[in-house]
């Protein structure tokens, strides 16, 4: 008979067996239903891969994602769905061109004007495709059972008419429109910034406060003040209700001049911070901006585009605003207006995640599609927010967690009109061409000359907010489209509910009419063992490509799916992994002896007619309950418990009961057949969570040649097929006896009996069926065998009565057992054992009680460390309760 070598090693199987998956077609549902292994009439699943970045390689986050991914999509194909997982990569634009012209500077001390718009970005492509061929080796190393000939990249060509037919549409409704309004400014990379793509760092600077006519206001920012002509207020602060609104105030200020200043009261204002008074330059704040608006107030300009001061700063022109900040001060200090300096303010200041520069708000010409125009749909008005209101709301998407679903409010309902050109030249080109004081907006260019295409690029989150639909041939009536539309399950982090999954949903019922995704899961960031976020000065990023050699990829899998919670951050370390690994052997070593009971020529069962041992009863219940459990379990993802459950029915209810159990039954032949016939299933339970080793033991084990099959087009186990003859309650009963042989096991290491000390012992069973008494008895052969030390057994129905001291314990109110005292233990040595315990238990008691009637503790201390010390007094209190009354009644 077949035999496996002693340990799994990763490397020998993980890529031959992808090759194998993949050049078989099945990761195509296409070829599945024209092979016969999916019906052609059944549901779809699909999940649109959320597409990398092409910016280089894929980190633990990513892992985090291909593994729940991967888990749901061959769950689903074993389940016999039309199972569709649809590969690609995001051009991601300003990361992108931000890489390349690093690189381009490091390496040839170029920049892209040196080069030109055409071929800079060719050298931009080069790089990209290099970057998709590392990311798409990377996936197939995770074992990403991702369908390779529908890839789709987000600056392809059909993705560009994708992009050029929404961008239209809505241009022709009115919902895209071009228009001055403040946006997040990068002077280092000349380019308008999305709010996703900024970055808070906190700082710690000066707070200036500066006489102001009658008001003292407040500011970090001294330098943007040169054109301040507003002075603004809460319209209830009762310091300021004197003044009126509008009331105009002849002012000393920066220049030789005196300014004429005039008060707005506006809500917009914090009574609480600084002074409550303060002046506004709209052109450089966003709060700023939407007050001027609201009031129809003038804006002046105070810092170029270049991030450094304009003529309006007299000498202070081409100054960069650190240098300019200090020179105002000084100027302010020497008219006397300086009223006092606060030192170390703590404030953020925004940083392009991109690029590293200082964001500087401006009012810039620029393309926004307006979130609040109404617009009819189905006979109602309604609005882009509106649409992504509803979507939710409605419960047509279900966000897991739940509560994302507060968070997600809050950003819609907030939303501003959304600014999506950008000044780089690496993305999809702006679809609108101008000849004169003509402008045209279309899918392709005009056919006539004379028109020049706008200069900027589409905001990467546009094409992305498509990808949905665009990845499946929208605008193209396809079949995909029609199949897999709405996707299934949206899988992606938390920390982009806004940025992307908002966005997705805003495109899609917009340009769709219908929602992109049923459900949105939400995984948490993946931190290291003490809490911390994985960044590369701290020396604790974890490459899983680095470790899947190491510790092989189902290792790195179980690590990232058992112990995840939807919206929670997980942390990981090697040891994890390395636990995991030792797991994947495990399973292993339990196909070995699988393997070695196997008879020559002996066949597979398909189905369980007839079985005579109560063990085989127990096992095949177990297996039913896990595959009921397991199967709930993913289709309400909760991927985790499902693992959970896995692991602890593997390891526990079958390699250490019930494969130790059939060492010692003598009907060989049945428990052969029940070991092959439930790790059959017990391999494909497993299979979504680790699908290398898996594939490699259906194979080994001989599954494969006889199913004519590879697990992972396998179906899915079904509980009915263990339906069986047999006692009703036999599994329920059997299960007492495995609590009876480990009660037995503990009240030995309780109690110190020495492990070759072989014992007699007396079983009470009052109260209970016949049919129970009668399981016991049958089997009380395998408990003398496993790992008991019992020598032998004494069965009575009677309740136990002492005539010499004995060590007794119940099960519950119908099952009891009892060890004579004198023939197990010196009794000497074990009175003085427990008194040095029960010393041991009162002084700790002592300690942790005054502990606890500390109010500062209560207080003061993590609750969890109190729940923890809480927990502790009341274990403590029951063992000193144990061992008095043992030393009562028995010694």
């Amino acid at each position: 008979m077949k035999t496996l070598s002693k340990i799994y090693e990763s490397q020998f199987f993980e890529d031959a067996l992808y090759k194998e998956w993949e050049e078989s077609g099945f990761f195509n549902p296409d070829i599945c239903i024209q092979k016969g292994i999916t019906e052609k009439d059944a549901q779809s699943f699909c999940i649109i891969l959320p597409p990398p970045n092409a910016t280089g390689i894929l980190h633990i986050g990513h892992s985090t994602m291909l593994a729940i991914e991967d888990l749901l999509i061959r769950y689903h194909r074993m389940r016999g769905d039309k199972t569709l997982w649809l590969p690609g990569t995001d051009h991601a634009a300003l990361a992108t061109q931000e890489k390349v012209e690093r690189l381009l500077w490091e390496n040839d001390k170029k920049t892209r004007h040196n080069l030109g718009r055409e071929t800079f970005l060719h050298h931009v492509d080069a790089f990209v495709e290099k970057s998709r061929d590392t990311m798409r080796m990377q996936m197939r190393k995770m074992g990403s059972s991702l369908d390779w000939s529908r890839e789709a990249f987000t600056l392809d060509k059909k993705r560009n008419i994708a992009v050029n037919t929404a961008f239209k549409k809505m241009f022709d409704d009115g919902i895209i429109y071009r228009g001055d309004r403040i946006v997040n400014w990068d002077p280092k990379m000349q380019t308008t910034v999305s709010d996703d793509e900024i970055e808070w760092k906190e700082e710690s600077v000066p707070f200036y406060y500066f006489q102001y006519g009658p008001f003292v206001i407040g500011t970090s920012r001294p330098e943007t003040k040169f054109g301040d002509k507003y002075i603004v207020v809460h319209p209830d602060d009762t310091r300021y209700a004197q003044y009126k609104h509008g009331e105009t105030f002849e002012v000393e200020w920066v220049g030789e001049k005196k300014i004429t200043a005039t008060l707005i009261k506006d809500r917009a204002v914090d009574p609480e911070f600084g002074s409550g008074a303060m002046t506004i330059t709209p052109w450089h704040d966003t709060t700023d901006f939407d007050i001027a608006e609201r009031h129809s107030l003038n804006k002046e300009q105070i810092i170029g585009y270049n991030g450094k001061m304009l003529p309006i700063a007299g000498d202070l022109v081409e100054l960069d605003i650190f240098q300019a900040r200090k020179k105002i001060v000084e100027k302010l200090k020497e008219k006397k207006l300086l009223v006092r300096i606060e030192e170390n303010y703590i404030h953020n200041i925004a940083i392009n995640s991109r690029g590293g520069g200082f964001i500087e708000p401006q009012i810039k010409r620029q393309w926004f599609v307006n979130v609040n125009k109404t617009f009819t749909r189905n006979g109602k008005e309604v609005s882009l927010k509106s649409l992504m209101q509803e979507a939710v709301r409605s419960k047509k998407i279900n966000i897991i967690p739940k509560r994302f679903e507060k968070t997600y409010f809050h950003w819609v309902d907030n939303l501003r009109d959304w600014c999506i050109s950008r000044q780089i030249w690496y993305g999809h080109q702006v679809p609108v061409w101008y000849r004169g004081e003509e402008i045209y907006c279309g899918i392709t260019s005009p056919s006539e000359d004379g028109w020049k295409q706008d200069p900027d690029t589409l905001d990467t989150w546009f094409s992305s907010g498509l990808w949905t639909f665009s990845s499946l041939g929208w605008p193209d009536k396809t079949k995909d489209l029609q199949m897999f539309h709405p996707t299934s399950v949206m899988e992606t982090g938390y920390d982009i509910l806004f940025f992307w999954v908002a966005r997705m949903i805003l495109m899609s019922t917009y340009l769709l009419d219908e929602i992109p995704f049923k459900t949105v899961y939400l995984h948490g960031l993946v931190r290291d063992e003490q809490g911390r976020k994985m960044s590369k000065s701290l020396g604790n990023v974890i490459d899983p490509l680095t470790l899947i050699p190491q510790y092989g990829t189902d290792a790195i899998r179980l690590s990232l799916l058992i112990g995840s919670t939807p919206g929670n951050d997980l942390r990981l370390g090697e040891e994890k992994i390395a636990q995991y690994r030792n797991f994947t052997n495990k399973l292993w070593n339990i196909a070995r002896f699988i393997l070695s009971q196997k008879k020559e020529g002996s066949p597979f069962i398909e189905n369980i007619s007839s079985i005579s041992l109560d063990s085989s009863h127990f096992i095949l219940s177990q297996m039913a309950m896990l595959i009921t459990n397991v199967t709930s379990d993913i289709d309400t993802h909760q991927f985790s418990q499902a693992g959970e459950k896995l692991r602890d029915f593997t390891w526990n209810t079958f390699a250490d009961w019930y494969i130790e159990i059939t060492k010692f039954e003598e009907n060989k032949e049945e428990t052969q057949e029940i070991l092959f016939f439930i790790f059959k299933d017990l391999l494909k339970l497993w299979h979504p969570f680790m699908p290398f080793v898996t594939e490699a033991l259906w194979k080994e084990m001989g599954y494969r040649e006889h199913f004519q099959t590879m697990i992972f087009v396998s179906p899915w186990p079904q509980k009915g097929l263990y339906k069986k003859k047999g006692t009703p309650h036999s599994s329920e009963n059997f299960s007492s006896l495995i609590i009876l042989t480990q009660a037995i096991r503990a009240v030995r290491a309780q109690h110190h009996i020495a492990p070759n000390k072989k014992i007699s012992l007396t079983l009470c069973i009052t109260k209970s069926s016949p049919e129970f008494f009668s399981l016991v008895q049958r089997n009380l052969p395998l408990v003398t065998k496993l790992k008991t030390g019992i020598e032998n057994i004494h069965l009575q129905k009677e309740p136990f009565i002492f005539e010499t001291p004995h060590i007794s314990h119940s099960l519950d109110d119908k099952i009891s057992f009892h060890i004579p005292l004198l023939e197990s233990i010196d009794a000497d040595k074990e009175k003085a054992r427990l008194d040095k315990e029960r010393e041991e238990i009162i002084q700790c008691l002592f300690s942790i009680n005054t502990r606890l009637k500390n109010p500062d503790y209560k207080e003061k201390a993590p609750q969890h460390l109190v729940k923890e010390t809480q927990k502790k007094q009341k274990e403590l209190l029951e063992r000193k309760k144990e061992i008095e009354q043992f030393l009562k009644n028995t010694l």
